[in-house]
């Protein structure tokens, strides 16, 4: 937006209303999953699926919002935009209406439909793109075009969440985990779309001083992977992507942070297909590719922690619900035209879960 000041008054109730709104809501649960064939190890789901929005990336936007406001990037006329695959467009279409401010998300054409529906339903507007790598420049276009502002999840997620604490996601599974046999952790697995919750994740464990180490699961065709392992490593070629949304990325974002993060595993995408399938089965409610992907990687640890007699504790990440997957990874026609053999991964997880 331009060099304006935001009137105060104005600044001072938006910011009441999106605290407000956090103080309505209860703390996401962590779900316990017993594996009978691993004695000692217990696994643990930290449900994000219950936010008012739906997925993990609620938590994104309320930081993203409040960082633009305290900034003054945020006044009562701006335009907001946001480059995303859909979840994080979904949970800031919610906080621009809860200001009465327009808000438009640049989105690659491939997104889910049901998540295109789920940010018209909050009042967003929404401008495809055939290129995902466009994204980026798009939205710079549009918020010079509209006088807006550009909340670029991708460069401030490791910035605008306090990941000292404030309830944030790590300070949430520490709290909860409290009473549990294994209450520190052995692993934290997650994902990587921003970066912004590893990066918040792995700071606070290092910050506390936990033993805790940190997983990122990232999809086979994404470049986060590939620069943890080889800094020189900053982007895929052209036409290799991931199918799996909202996390792994084309290029290295600048809210990635491989300093804090102690592994990253692979994971393909039908494997993702597979363990998002065969744990919908088990919680008896569908949920996301994401959480797929980060349960392929917590069964990698398990086998790993039980093949060296080691017990105790895994928390991963519960990332969104699957009706917004309805027309893909659920459809088995669309996985059939695209090729993906996900069954026997499925049945593998199965067993893995006892």
């Amino acid at each position: 937006m331009t060099g304006k000041r935001v009137d105060r008054r104005w600044l001072s109730e938006a910011v009441r209303r999106i605290e407000a709104d956090y103080n309505r809501s209860a703390d996401t649960h962590l779900i316990r999953v017993d594996l009978p064939r691993y004695p000692g190890i217990v696994l643990y789901l930290k449900d994000e699926s219950s936010h008012p929005t739906g997925s993990l990336k609620h938590r994104l936007a309320r930081s993203l919002f409040l960082y633009a406001l305290c900034n003054e990037w945020i006044g009562p006329e701006t335009t907001v935009i946001e480059s995303s695959s859909g979840s994080t467009a979904v949970s800031e279409a919610y906080f621009a209406r809860m200001l009465g401010l327009r808000f438009i998300a640049v989105m690659p054409a491939t997104t889910a439909k049901p998540k295109l529906d789920a940010i018209r339903f909050h009042g967003g507007e929404i401008h495809m793109v055939d290129d995902p790598r466009t994204v980026y420049a798009v939205s710079h276009r549009l918020a010079a075009e509209t006088g807006g502002h550009y909340l670029d999840q991708f460069t401030y997620a490791e910035r605008a969440t306090d990941w000292r604490g404030n309830n944030n996601i790590a300070e949430s599974i520490f709290a909860q985990m409290a009473e549990e046999e294994h209450p520190c952790p052995s692993w934290i697995v997650c994902g990587a779309g921003t970066g912004g919750t590893s990066a918040t994740i792995g700071r606070f464990i290092r910050y506390c001083r936990h033993d805790t180490r940190l997983c990122v699961a990232d999809p086979v065709h994404s470049v986060f992977h590939r620069h943890f392992e080889d800094r020189s490593v900053v982007a895929l070629p052209e036409g290799c992507a991931s199918r799996i949304e909202g996390i792994g990325r084309p290029r290295v974002e600048p809210s990635f942070v491989p300093s804090v993060i102690d592994r990253m595993i692979a994971v393909e995408d039908a494997d993702s297909i597979g363990a998002m399938r065969a744990l919908s089965d088990r919680l008896g409610r569908r949920v996301g590719g994401s959480t797929g992907t980060n349960l392929w990687a917590c069964a990698q640890i398990v086998e790993e922690m039980a093949a060296a007699g080691e017990t105790g504790s895994i928390v991963t990440l519960l990332c969104d619900g699957g009706d917004r997957y309805g027309c893909t990874y659920y459809n088995d026609a669309w996985l059939d035209e695209r090729q993906v053999a996900w069954t026997d991964a499925a049945a593998r997880m199965t067993a893995f879960l006892g």
